[in-house]
């Protein structure tokens, strides 16, 4: 649940960050040549530094909850290979 908020909030901020500029040129009937060009920047929030210091944590100790997890399984499943493959 933690993983999908930080990530939901990353994607935000992510599409958030944008500049788009756009470049008209028209010519009248003398010839004359107009450019005009228009830049739109998005506005980027604030960035909450001790949310994201809380999120930083909360995604270390799942990760370290994964790979204890992990290591766990792969005893288990080692003993149990041990104890079915003994000679009688």
């Amino acid at each position: 649940m933690r993983f999908t908020s930080i990530l939901a909030a990353f994607l935000a901020l992510a599409l958030a960050c944008n500049e788009k500029t756009e470049t008209r040129t028209s010519t009248d009937s003398t010839g004359t040549v107009q450019t005009k060009t228009t830049t739109i920047t998005a506005t980027v929030p604030a960035i909450d530094t001790t949310a994201t210091a809380e999120a930083k944590k909360d995604v270390k100790d799942a990760v370290n909850d994964a790979a204890h997890a992990t290591g766990t399984a792969l005893e288990k499943t080692g003993k149990e290979i041990q104890k079915r493959t003994k000679r009688p």
